[in-house]
């Protein structure tokens, strides 16, 4: 692997034994292992993980004490699935669960809205991250990665980005014969502080309104094509199905095989190219509540894309502060 400004390694030897370091990101890590140096070099190449990497992480001992695995699983009410239960039941070995609607702004009348910074400063504080942990998320959903990306986005958006999503979540996991648990671990609470506030990256529904004026931003809309089209309804009640001007429809399971895992970078392209949208030009991504839009999030990290921003309060929103011309539908539409 490369050395860079930011990630620098090497080998020195003390009183005859020898400590493999590593220098990233203004923090010192060392091991008496090289294999224990190169897992972590590993991750902080990538965004995405494989679930080799992550038991060999496991198997090295790694996860609990330099690595943080956790459970992002989420589910719409109409799915009357309890993911905290599940968690209970059966996770990946060493994870805790992470609760977005818990770690949200609970004064905000939609769902999972982004925490402030002092909010996610104690909640992932309480789970055993501190600014020194990689963390690794992956989630339940039978698509393979759902809302995962939404907590690999937060973690980002707050300036921490020693963080990656395991390939194909739980899904890939399972099919490779990897082992799970019902082993609960209390992590030691540690301090984690958020160095940078990336506000920028997320959008209001003021934002969207000008943007469809201006028509300056290319906007993704990660729900399903008949959400999209107004033709499949919607899981929340009170909310028809539709979309805004000039959205583009890219549902977020096109980014994934059918194993889960993401699509090979150049069938990302690809898919970007074919849906019109230009990843060297500036990207926002919206879906039904801000979780599936953040699929979009990382595949364009993917592709080196430096930040796709998200419509935090997505179709939720939208649906219910828009004027009728400015919810486009196949089916009923909005009425006054």
């Amino acid at each position: 692997m490369r050395q860079t400004a930011m990630m620098k390694f090497g080998l020195k030897r003390i009183n005859g034994t020898s400590f493999y370091w590593l220098f990233l990101s203004g923090a010192l890590y060392c091991w008496s292992s090289e294999a224990h140096l190169h897992t972590i070099m590993a991750a902080q190449a990538r965004a995405v993980v494989s679930a080799q990497w992550l038991a060999d992480a496991i198997r090295n001992g790694l996860v609990g004490s330099k690595i943080r695995v956790l459970d992002s699983s989420w589910y719409l009410p109409i799915t009357k699935r309890d993911p905290k239960a599940e968690f209970a039941e059966k996770h990946i070995p060493g994870s805790s669960y992470f609760d977005i609607d818990e770690c949200s702004d609970q004064s905000s009348p939609y769902d999972h809205m982004l925490p402030t910074s002092s909010h996610f400063s104690r909640y992932v504080g309480e789970l055993g991250i501190g600014n020194d942990t990689h963390v690794v998320v992956y989630d339940t959903n039978g698509f393979g990665s759902y809302s995962a990306p939404r907590v690999w986005w937060m973690f980002r958006l707050f300036g921490h980005n020693s963080v990656s999503v395991l390939d194909g979540g739980m899904k890939n996991w399972l099919a490779e014969g990897r082992p799970v648990t019902s082993e609960q671990v209390k992590p030691e609470r540690k301090d984690f502080k958020v160095s940078t506030n990336n506000t920028a990256w997320v959008k209001t529904y003021e934002d969207v309104l000008e943007n469809i004026s201006t028509k300056t931003i290319q906007v993704v809309d990660a729900r399903s094509a008949g959400r999209y089209r107004g033709v499949e309804p919607e899981p929340r009640e009170g909310t028809l199905p539709g979309h805004f001007p000039g959205a583009i429809n890219m549902p977020f399971t096109s980014f994934l095989e059918a194993s889960g895992k993401y699509l090979a970078n150049e069938d990302l392209s690809r898919l970007f190219r074919e849906a019109g949208v230009k990843l060297d030009q500036p990207l926002w991504a919206t879906c039904g509540s801000g979780v599936t839009a953040c699929l979009v999030v990382l595949a364009a990290h993917l592709l080196g894309h430096p930040g796709v921003c998200v419509y935090d309060g997505s179709w939720a929103e939208w649906f219910k502060r828009a004027s009728p011309e400015n919810v486009i539908s196949e089916g009923e539409g909005k009425e006054m």
